[in-house]
């Protein structure tokens, strides 16, 4: 059987609906479990029943500092080795993303997997086209944001969850391999041009000030979302490669049209 964490995030539901698409079973498990699924809480190792789960889509616990995600980690790596689950698929994150703040929790979980014995698969997403077009803000002349004119390998969520559902359907295909999960490079300001607005660049110290004067981000994230800028804008995110319509063997979704359509969602309601 099949199992996918984080059933109740956009991933892994989306994950699930690819599995099921294909007629292939599989089992959510989460913190507060609907129907159908089994409760999997990564904070309550008393929690992780892994029994009769063959593969184990692990979907990145983040929302967190380091620590935290790590050892949620290593408590469910340690009930997949107790429990008998034989193959381990990690959602971590792109290989030119190791500038980023949240990349240290996912490199060392990567690590972990290799080390417990397991067979494994990692796959290294590309940050969503979807966050991308929901980091740029609107402001009375157009979008705003401190990306500069830095392009980002921006990938839907629909084809990262459709490319997990590939590898768990068929994981002795994808023993010991690390995809790098990347669409293709798309900027800010195309992004406003898709839209027909304007795009003005922040300094990265105004972006940096307005993220700590938000008091709906916890403490750990205006750190993280200040480095994905720089990473952008800066040039370290324009990776491409070839894995993912390898995997999927079909065209991608147009990573430019998501992230226009997620920044279009944002804005404000005329007056």
């Amino acid at each position: 059987m099949i199992m996918v964490t984080g059933a109740s995030g956009q991933l892994a539901s989306l994950t699930l609906q690819e599995l099921a698409a294909r007629r292939v079973p599989a089992l959510g498990g989460t913190r507060i479990p609907a129907q159908g699924q089994r409760r999997v809480d990564f904070d309550d190792p008393g929690s992780l029943d892994l029994t009769n789960v063959s593969t184990l889509v692990l979907v990145s616990a983040g929302y967190a500092e380091d620590d935290q995600v790590i050892a949620r980690h290593r408590a469910v790596l340690d009930a997949a080795r107790r429990d008998g689950v034989g193959h381990i698929v990690y959602t971590s994150v792109t290989t030119a993303g190791d500038h980023l703040g949240f990349a240290l929790a996912h490199r060392a979980t990567e690590q972990m997997i290799k080390a417990i014995g397991l067979d494994w698969t990692i796959l290294r997403n590309g940050l969503y086209a979807e966050l991308f077009g929901a980091l740029l803000p609107w402001s009375t002349e157009g979008l705003e944001s401190a990306f500069g004119d830095g392009a980002l390998s921006a990938v839907a969520r629909n084809d990262l969850a459709a490319a997990a559902a590939v590898v768990a359907s068929k994981p002795e295909a994808h023993v010991g391999k690390t995809y790098d999960l990347v669409g293709e490079p798309i900027t800010a300001a195309e992004v406003a041009d898709e839209l027909g607005v304007a795009h003005r660049t922040l300094r990265l110290a105004e972006y940096r000030a307005q993220l700590l004067a938000d008091d709906t981000l916890l403490p750990f994230q205006p750190p993280l979302l200040a480095s994905i800028a720089t990473n952008v804008r800066h040039g370290f995110l324009k990776n491409s490669g070839p894995d993912l319509v390898s995997l999927l063997d079909r065209p991608i979704a147009n990573a430019l049209t998501v992230a226009a359509d997620a920044a279009a969602a944002m804005r404000p309601a005329a007056r």
